[in-house]
């Protein structure tokens, strides 16, 4: 039997009180109570036995919070986001940080737009594509046209959740495969993938494979020349489940949020690098206009009418406050600081590892701060990238190898996140260890053994 999958559990003595018993099930719940500190202990033991979330870089989730913040999250982690009659201080800031984010966005005219948190950009993201949907079909309606066989064009290095978006929702994706001349949805070729079924074009600031930049305008300006041909008027939604957090700050030049007036809506991880705990998330629209009042539920619950255009009905209000907490802590200037760091720490990493012999680097941290290398074609047989992301392993760091989009699915590529709380001193430590497990794995006189080898990552 494998390790971990007996249906018994075995408690270590010590934990134990008299009267305890020594063994509990694994997979249905026991007849008797435990202390709490005993049913803590076991919990706590087996939690142990996760990577330190502080060296996975493989996350782009925050893994770090100042104490103040951690107190404020034990405070307020009771708090039912919904339910704003109960919580009305809650609701308020709900409100206030959607609006600091739209200004945040250059949105022209904040009081008359829309927003909501939600439980992270997946959600956030499924909004903005219903939106789209919403609108497109009433568009459609209005036209006395057919609203069947919508579809939303999208590049083949999206983050998962618009898979489940096309999906769950029954909207076509028009995929834009991803080249080594096109490593992004950057208007090439568009016009093949736009017609009048379009809800709507997907940009992301901050691809996961890479952490390259869409470039928003030359999608917005390609979009422009295909409604002049066509009378297609399609918009954008951005992804900037990364970037929105980092541009605004470190390239406030960029132009990519509403300051394109075809970027309908724009999303983001607040848990990201909006630099709070898991889970939160926030959307945008420009307009009223934008999100169609069908989206928006009105409701009778706890008192009080509860408006709400979430997925999501009951969730936590704690990461919300840490969310205002952020804001209010760090400011401009310190959000600046914050993502500035975390891209000269990620450039060094880069720098360091274009340097040895076996890489070459695809990007190298200047968006926002990920980057990703691979191995010099025909470099070696006797190792590849999933054999050093095993190797790091072992020390504790977790940086995955995995495959490029479906066109480029030949090429594996090993990515590093740097959040906050990734020092330099730590990076300098990463550094060390990677520079000796290269060298270990250079030594090798054949190939490694590939039996049991770690499976690639999954985004």
């Amino acid at each position: 039997m494998a390790a971990g999958t007996n249906d018994r559990m075995a408690l270590n003595p010590v934990f134990n009180r008299e009267g305890e018993k020594t063994t509990l099930p694994r997979h249905e719940m026991a007849e008797d109570m435990l202390l709490p500190s005993t049913a803590y202990q076991i919990v706590h033991d087996q939690a142990m036995l996760d990577g330190n979330s502080r060296l996975n870089l493989a996350t782009f989730v925050s893994t770090y919070m100042d104490k103040e913040a951690q107190l404020l999250y034990a405070q307020t982690v009771d708090k039912n986001m919904i339910d704003k009659d109960e919580y009305p201080a809650t609701a308020a800031i709900e409100d206030r940080c959607w609006r600091i984010l739209g200004n945040l966005w250059n949105n022209p005219d904040v009081e008359n737009s829309i927003g909501t948190s939600t439980i992270g950009s997946s959600e956030a993201c499924m909004l903005g594509g219903l939106a789209l949907k919403r609108r497109w079909q009433q568009a459609r309606k209005d036209a006395g046209k057919s609203t069947e066989s919508p579809n939303i064009v999208l590049s083949t290095a999206v983050q998962v959740c618009w898979e489940k978006f096309c999906n769950y929702f029954e909207v076509e994706p028009r995929w834009v495969p991803i080249t080594e001349d096109h490593l992004y949805l950057d208007g090439h070729d568009l016009e093949k993938y736009v017609d009048e079924n379009t809800i709507g074009v997907v940009a992301i600031m901050g691809q996961t494979y890479t952490g390259a930049y869409e470039p928003v305008a030359e999608i917005a300006a390609k979009l422009d020349k295909i409604q002049a041909d066509t009378g297609f008027d399609v918009h954008i939604h951005v992804d900037g489940a990364s970037g929105a957090m980092i541009a605004p700050f470190c390239q406030p030049d960029l132009e990519w949020d509403f300051r394109v007036e075809r970027v309908a809506s724009i999303s983001t991880s607040g848990h990201k690098f909006g630099l709070v705990y898991p889970g939160v998330g926030w959307i945008v629209w420009r307009d009223m206009a934008a999100l169609p009042d069908s989206l928006v539920f009105h409701c009778a619950y706890l008192g009080g009418d509860m408006p709400t255009l979430a997925l999501n009905f009951s969730r936590p209000g704690a990461q919300v406050l840490l969310q205002y907490y952020q804001f209010l802590r760090l400011g401009r200037s310190g959000y600046r600081a914050v993502q500035q760091n975390s891209l000269d720490v990620a450039q060094r990493l880069s720098s360091a590892i274009a340097e040895m012999a076996p890489f070459e680097l695809v990007s190298k941290g200047d968006t926002i701060p990920v980057f990703a290398w691979r191995m010099k074609s025909g470099y070696t047989d006797n190792w590849t990238l999933y054999d050093l992301q095993d190797r790091l392993r072992m020390k504790g760091w977790q940086v995955p190898a995995y495959p490029l989009a479906d066109d480029l699915a030949e090429v594996t590529v090993q990515r590093i996140v740097v959040r906050a709380g990734l020092s330099e001193d730590l990076a300098d430590a990463l550094l060390e260890d990677l520079t000796k497990e290269v060298e270990f794995l250079e030594r090798l006189s054949g190939p490694m053994p590939r039996e049991g080898q770690t499976g690639a990552f999954h985004h």
